[in-house]
């Protein structure tokens, strides 16, 4: 799903067409900003029309009465057409908006229900263009494009209709320069495009590298990588800078080339209207009439050629948006049965799995554990321990072989059902931006702050968030920075002890963290696995003595398995993993 592309896409209708499939709820408004885009047509040629008219009937015969009553006509013609401008374009924006507003959600919650490899493959700050700047670019054709082009052509048509009715001859020689116009819009507009796609594709870029170096900051300044990063940032906020320059440049050339034209077009008025005034062949009103006809004109012109290609990058970036949209990489949720009385025994027989085809990472896992007992997984990294649980609840979907919950298989359950009932706390604890209250609870307003409380007390920690200032309405900040690794994991215990999972997944959820909070952490443990069905992955072993079962995993396979004591007693890799362990605590005494 890549977003440097700089091909060049054509006008595609059906595009269009599906972008506006989303004013379905809102056909009123839509087939208003019709009506009112005809009638601002039909009234745009009235107020030069009445001009002519006080010139060659009221003032030739000086007649101040009838000149006083034109006079009021036109105020409120231009009453009118400012009450129905001033209608046409708040609903048109009015739509967009709303349109907007249903098309991010739409994509917002097509993005929360991808397949969680779906992530994996696409960058996050291509993910933050799509929902924001693309559907942004979708609000303007609604507001700057197909209505207000259609409107503007409307009143181009209703304009030099009633010009060539006025006088024919005079309106050939005023519209002699549109050629020259027309070759200018096309400049133009082919310019602008190429610019606009250079400006999206840098803003994704910008989008892509900024959320990425934010994430991974600690890492860019820990190896002391700044100034290399500042400058790969300062060659694509460059592109940024030179393709808005582009099309600063075409708008630079096209705006007086327009004005040029226009002022040709006037002086061929004045040449070719004096002609035949001197010749009693036209009038005085006429040429004014003719004056202000031109000016309406070429206003539309003026921008159309701009609305043409905000129409056109609105095009594209619903295609980016729509590519979102159509996405199939979500795993179906076809089972029906509900996971609210699961035991929580989980039976693994002979299964495969591979993040990417051909190369597998686990080859042919079996095992059985029986409801409330423990399950510890250890290995080297690479080993296959993360995937082990990350099929568990269907993050991933398994090649082959078969997931057993409580006998039933693991498709067979309803997806949200059976997730609401395993709980997971990570090594690399993510918490969100609000207070503890809300991390805690993952802001479900449905759980009372007793029931936080309690939880916390069961832990042992409700008196170290007291400590906090606020207790749990203190504000943790993004991803939870203001709070060190043992306190953002205690959170994590508290967020999976609320939601009373019956199967219990910890994985890494004691390494890195100081022997303080490592005893808080062990307590809370013994908490939360006790009359649950837990898997515990740990390097520190020492979390894993009093698991009923230890398995011990290597390149994707299963080579040892039995309790601490009988693993240590065969000496093999359990005994030297151990042994490892238990050597360098030993160094970090001395």
């Amino acid at each position: 799903m890549g977003f440097m592309t700089t091909k060049k896409k054509s006008f595609d209708f059906k595009l269009l067409r599906r972008i506006f499939s989303f004013t379905a709820p809102y056909k009123g408004t839509l087939y208003l900003a019709i009506v009112l885009a005809i009638v601002l047509a039909v009234i745009s040629p009235l107020r030069p029309f009445l001009m002519q008219r006080s010139v060659d009937v009221y003032v030739a015969t000086k007649d101040l009465h009838g000149l006083m009553r034109l006079g009021i006509e036109i105020l409120c013609i231009l009453v009118v057409e400012s009450v129905l401008r001033f209608w046409f374009t708040y609903r048109t924006n009015w739509l967009g908006q709303t349109v907007v507003n249903d098309l991010r959600n739409t994509v917002f919650k097509k993005i929360l229900f991808q397949d969680i490899g779906y992530y994996d493959r696409t960058p996050i700050g291509t993910l933050t263009t799509r929902t924001i700047n693309d559907i942004e670019a979708i609000n303007d054709v609604f507001s700057e494009g197909i209505i207000a082009i259609v409107a503007d052509i409307l009143t181009i048509i209703a304009i030099m209709v009633v010009m060539t009715v006025t006088d024919w001859r005079l309106t050939l020689a005023c519209l002699a320069t549109f050629p020259l116009l027309i070759l200018a819009t096309w400049w133009f507009k082919e310019a602008v495009n190429k610019s606009f796609q250079r400006v999206r594709n840098a803003v994704a870029a910008l989008n892509a590298y900024v959320q990425e170096h934010l994430t991974g900051m600690y890492i860019v300044q820990a190896f002391a990588a700044e100034k290399r990063e500042a400058g790969k940032f300062d060659e694509i906020n460059r592109e940024h800078r030179d393709a808005n320059i582009k099309g600063i440049f075409a708008y630079s050339v096209f705006f007086p080339i327009v004005e040029i034209v226009l002022a040709c077009s006037l002086g061929l008025l004045v040449w070719y209207g004096v002609t035949r005034i001197l010749h009693y062949q036209c009038s005085i009103g006429v040429i004014i009439s003719f004056y202000m006809y031109l000016n309406l004109l070429f206003r539309p012109l003026r921008m159309m050629a701009d609305k043409f290609n905000v129409l056109q990058m609105g095009i594209i970036a619903a295609e980016r948006v729509f590519t979102v949209l159509d996405s199939d990489e979500f795993l179906t949720n076809n089972g029906t049965l509900k996971a609210e009385h699961i035991r929580g025994s989980v039976e693994f027989t002979d299964v495969r799995f591979s993040y990417k085809a051909g190369t597998p990472v686990l080859k042919g896992i079996s095992f059985k554990l029986e409801a409330g007992k423990t399950l510890a997984v250890v290995g080297h990294t690479g080993a296959g321990k993360t995937s082990l649980i990350s099929i568990l609840n269907r993050l991933y979907e398994i090649e082959g072989g078969q997931i057993l919950i409580d006998g039933h298989d693991l498709h067979d359950y309803d997806i949200y059902s059976l997730r609401s009932h395993i709980g997971i706390v990570l090594q690399d604890v993510f918490l969100f931006s609000g207070t503890i209250a809300d991390n805690i609870t993952l802001r479900n307003p449905d759980i009372p702050r007793a029931n936080v409380e309690e939880v916390s007390k069961m832990l042992g920690i409700h008196e170290f968030i007291m400590r906090l200032p606020g207790g749990y309405d203190f504000d943790v900040m993004e991803r939870g920075n203001t709070l060190s690794q043992g306190q953002r994991q205690l959170l994590s215990f508290a967020r999976a002890l609320l939601y009373n999972p019956r199967i219990l997944i910890l994985d890494e959820a004691t390494s890195s963290v100081d022997s303080e909070s490592e005893q808080l952490i062990q307590h809370a443990i013994d908490t939360l696995i006790k009359g649950r069905t837990s898997i515990v992955i740990a390097h520190r072993l020492s979390t894993i003595r009093k698991a009923n079962e230890i398995i011990v995993m290597d390149h994707g396979v299963i080579i040892e398995r039995g309790n601490h004591e009988s693993l240590i007693e065969d000496r093999g890799a359990y005994h030297n993993l151990y042994t490892a362990v238990e050597q360098m605590k030993e160094k970090e005494v001395l």
